[in-house]
């Protein structure tokens, strides 16, 4: 069982903006906040976002290289897919691999791919 997750953020604001409404659709609560970070739970494991210390931002993110790819999370059904989907392009955030769209991860796989603010990716996948 995964306990949890912390990842260094470029803007902890517009971290908090990105995924407050998200985690909210997938049932994750507020778990912890403070000065430097903030945290969203969902039964036993939770995720952390911590601003990262200035004399570190140089250096940026990109999932292409060693370390975390993306964050694949399970929805409730294709329905909410859809809506989260449709929440996405009425937020601006553009949706990864388009084309391929709802099933850019193969045939079976029903799912939307979409990049935070650090252009973390983030897959929300149907049952």
């Amino acid at each position: 069982m995964l306990h949890h997750i912390e990842m260094n953020v470029s803007d902890l604001d517009k971290t908090i903006e990105f995924w407050e409404w998200f985690l909210s659709e997938l049932n994750y609560k507020k778990f912890q906040k403070w000065d430097r970070g903030i945290s969203w739970k969902f039964e036993h494991t939770y995720l952390v976002f911590v601003q990262t210390e200035e004399r570190f931002l140089e250096a940026g993110y990109h999932r292409s290289q060693i370390g975390l790819n993306h964050l694949a999370f399970h929805a409730q059904s294709r329905d909410q897919v859809n809506e989260i989907t449709l929440k996405l392009k009425n937020m601006g955030i553009p949706i990864l691999y388009m084309d391929k769209h709802p099933f850019a991860g193969g045939g079976d796989h029903y799912a939307v791919f979409f990049e935070d603010p650090d252009r973390i990716k983030v897959e929300l996948v149907a049952p």
